[in-house]
This record gives structure tokens, sequence and C-alpha cells, in this order.
């Protein structure tokens, strides 16, 4: 279930933490001209099929980047995810945090990079695969390091005090 509604004592908790006694003061940044007044007219409550049924309708509608040319992002959208990679992202093993020195809390991170590996050597045909560094930090190092080989003479970086 991706999304479950937080229970009254624990929006109340949430509420104290912020020194906030309710919802209405949370939003109360917000013009008033621009809140909903009265009730929100919504039509009756839909199962899962039926809404899935009813926005397909709504979403037909529309024109889409599937059957009409769209250039917008580079095409960067336009590629297939299986199904499955939803199912194996929610898998602890394969976000878990990672160090070379602790196999039991790197596993997620370590299979990841053997599929990545096994892969490319089966679509290349080539015997090994480099997988690069990890994320993080040494990727950032890998990447000023690649930036200052390719730059001709350059040996300076500007990192931003948000990294």
């Amino acid at each position: 279930m991706r999304y479950t509604p937080n229970p009254a004592p624990v929006v109340n908790e949430m509420l104290n933490i912020l020194g906030l006694s309710s919802l209405d003061d949370l939003f109360s940044d917000i013009d008033a001209d621009l809140k909903v007044k009265g009730q929100l007219r919504l039509p009756p409550g839909m199962g899962e099929m039926e809404l899935r049924h009813h926005l397909k309708k709504l979403a037909a509608k529309n024109v889409n980047a599937e059957d009409y040319p769209c250039f917008l992002g580079a095409g960067a959208y336009d590629h297939y995810i299986p199904a499955a990679l939803e199912q194996l992202l929610l898998r602890s093993e394969f976000y878990t945090a990672y160090t070379p020195y602790q196999p039991e809390i790197s596993q997620g991170i370590l299979q990841s990079i053997f599929e990545y590996q096994t892969m490319i050597c089966k679509l290349t045909g080539l015997d090994v695969a480099n997988a690069s560094l990890y994320d993080g930090g040494s990727a950032l190092a890998e990447a000023c390091s690649l930036a200052c080989m390719s730059s001709k003479g350059r040996s300076k970086v500007v990192i931003s005090d948000t990294v």
C-alpha cells in the first residue's frame, strides 16, 4: 500500500511537535481567498478497479506523448520500465546503505552492481565489465577528477555548499 492516512493521535502528535493546535493552524499562512470554502463536492468513493477505469477514460481525452511526437525532456521518458522494477525497489536488500567493509549491510548495492556487470558482459560479449565507483562522495570525486582531466589545464573545481 503506497498511502495510509495518519490516524488522529498521530496527526495530533505531529501538530504538538510543530507547536500547532489544529490543521487549520498549519495552513494559516494561505490567504483566505485562496482556500476552499465549505465542503468539497466530491462524488462517492470508488473501488480501485472502478477508479482505474474512470481515470483511464479521463486520460483518454488527452493527447499523450505515446501517440504523438513530444520533444520535452529530450526523450528521456521514452523507455520501457518493467513492472517488476517497482517490486525490486521495495526490497530492502536493493536500497540498503553500502560499505564494502560491512558485507551484511552492503548486499543491496553489491547485488545490483553484480547484476549490472553481468548484464553489460552479456550485452557486449566481453568477459569483464567495470561498475565504476559507488555513489555519493566517491562518485563526486570521480566526476571532479574526470572534469579536470578533460578540461585542458584546469585543475580547480567549484563545489556548492549544498553538496
